[in-house]
């Protein structure tokens, strides 16, 4: 029989277990002897295992134990008080200071328990206290996204190439128009007018992919999805190469529109949310602008020297060869980021929960068309785009009628406006963190204003021309600083489909604003241009005004 009582059943059974062992093993005593020892034993072992066991003696005399159970302890309470959480959790956590470590007894034995610091004695708190005593709900507007990095990971350095791949040509595409439409005219025997339809099927494609887009991209994923939009344009290209009847070239510029628009807005969000945004959204579309400067020059230089304007094409056909490869190897394991997950202090749980009842992808839609910035954003970029090809597709037109320009020579001004786009969004976009990005698109678009008059009222040729490489100059950085601002704002979960509605409203405008201007040309004469242009600088202002402020989100 043991000589003492444990507090608990488990604690009773691993002393006798112990106590058994020693008993067992003392064979050489005599009887007497082996009670006396047993004692011994039971004594060292309580001793030596004070600091993990309340070994409590119920008997002096060490051959008679208590074999009834011990009533239940009294309960324990916490001597520490209760601290509400600090807005930075473990902050308050000094270790070696609120607690002490194990306690050194008198016996030279260390107990195995921690003893709090003087504290004051618990306040007592009623249910309804201590509920209402819980950390706030976390808010959506106090999120702080967790931003990749141009290099983290290693991978988003050749998916943000691919992006700058893309971006190129569709620079191709977009800027020769302007070159090509006066071989155009003559090759169709067409006006103004009916000329201007290329821009409407564009903008056509572009309005329809606005609603699709968001759905192909989470039902394929983003690799599928950029290669499918490549190999629209593709077919695209395939049937402009073999100079078919005009209705086929508008449905092929419908196409052209269609494909641009998905990978556009895939590749804005993707550029938006790394760090710094401006300057890779200022090296993308300044890809754009490359391609922008290449194509007025080729394509002037082809048909100059008689080549037919379609075999043009056949330089973004094997481009987008190119574009399907690459973008298809760079995004192929990427993984759609989640909704914002690093929140303000003690907001990670109620954040989790919140995700959990998100709206599905269905009203995401709807969801942006409620928010206030997709619609003046898409009324911005409606402008913007519709002054940026105005001018790409007309100004040649108007410096041959009005300014006596030799087309063979004037058509390189179309480069030199891209020239400008390029260098404005390559250089400066750096500009745009240091002033402010709304401070800097207000600066910008002022600018613009003035250089488009000159270029309406001085009646120089050269005068003319260097004014619309400057214009380009200030009109590149305007769009990336525009993505930059519209992605703080608008919340992560509809950014594909507020970013795709915004370039599909974008495209419009570079649809309706060059419509218009051909319309009103076949009335009036192309200097219709410049009033329509400072028009929608106007719009932009108006715009760009009525965007809400952006607030500073703490961490």
């Amino acid at each position: 029989m043991p000589l003492c009582t444990l507090i608990s059943k488990s604690r009773r059974d691993l002393l006798f277990i112990i106590f058994s062992f020693f008993s067992t093993c003392s064979f050489q005593f005599p009887p007497s002897r082996l009670v006396h020892k047993s004692g011994e034993c039971a004594e060292m072992i309580s001793s030596a295992l004070h600091g993990f066991f309340d070994v409590q003696h119920t008997s002096s005399a060490p051959s008679v134990v208590k074999t009834a159970g011990i009533s239940s302890p009294p309960a324990t309470y916490q001597k520490a008080k209760i601290v509400s959480p600090t807005p930075i959790e473990l902050d308050d956590i000094a270790f070696g200071v609120r607690y002490n470590g194990p306690k050194h007894t008198e016996s030279g034995v260390w107990s195995g328990t921690q003893t709090p610091l003087e504290h004051e004695p618990p306040t007592p708190m009623s249910p309804n206290e201590l509920e209402m005593s819980r950390p706030p709900s976390p808010k959506r507007d106090e999120t702080v996204e967790m931003m990749l990095s141009w290099n983290n990971p290693p991978m988003n350095v050749w998916r943000i190439a691919s992006c700058c791949l893309i971006y190129f040509g569709n620079g191709l595409n977009d800027s020769v128009v302007g070159a090509l439409i006066p071989y155009m005219e003559t090759y169709y025997h067409l006006g103004y007018a009916i000329m201007s339809l290329v821009f409407v099927g564009n903008a056509a494609g572009f309005i329809l992919a606005a609603f699709f887009t968001n759905t192909i991209l989470h039902r394929l994923g983003r690799a599928k999805t950029l290669i499918l939009a490549e190999l629209i344009m593709l077919s695209a290209y395939v049937m402009l190469v073999v100079t078919p009847p005009y209705p086929v070239v508008i449905a092929a510029f419908f196409l052209l529109g269609y494909g641009m628009a998905i990978n556009l807005a895939l590749n804005n969000v993707f550029c938006a949310n790394l760090n710094p945004s401006s300057a890779i959204l200022g090296a993308a579309h300044g890809s754009y602008g490359v391609g922008g400067i290449v194509a007025p020059i080729i394509g002037t230089a082809m048909v100059s020297k008689r080549v037919l304007w379609s075999r043009f094409y056949f330089l973004p056909l094997g481009i987008r060869f190119l574009c399907i490869a690459f973008a298809g190897w760079a995004f192929w394991s990427y993984q759609e980021p989640s909704p914002p997950t690093l929140l303000t202090a003690l907001e990670r749980t109620a954040s989790r929960q919140a995700a959990e009842g998100e709206v599905s992808k269905i009203g995401n839609l709807k969801k942006a068309l409620n928010n206030r910035v997709t619609i003046f954003g898409a009324l911005f970029i409606f402008a913007y785009q519709g002054a940026e090809v105005s001018i790409s597709g007309w100004v040649i037109s108007f410096l041959i009628n009005y300014r006596d320009g030799n087309p063979a020579s004037v058509g390189y001004v179309t480069a030199g406006f891209w020239a400008g786009i390029t260098l404005g969004r390559f250089v400066l976009t750096h500009l745009a963190p240091r002033i402010g990005e709304k401070k800097f698109v207000c600066i910008l678009t002022a600018l613009c204003i003035g250089l488009q008059l000159l270029a309406w009222l001085i009646p120089n040729l050269i005068g003319n021309a260097v004014a619309v490489c400057l214009l380009g100059l200030l009109l590149g950085p305007v769009y990336p600083c525009a993505q930059t601002i519209f992605s703080r704002l608008i919340p992560r979960h509809i950014q594909t489909t507020a970013i795709g509605f915004i370039a599909g409203a974008g495209s419009s405008g570079g649809a309706v604003a060059p419509f218009t201007t051909g319309i009103l040309a076949q009335a009036a004469g192309t200097w219709v241009l410049h009033p329509v242009c400072v028009g929608l600088y106007v719009v932009m202002l108006a715009c760009w005004a009525g965007l809400p402020r952006l607030r500073k989100r703490t961490e």
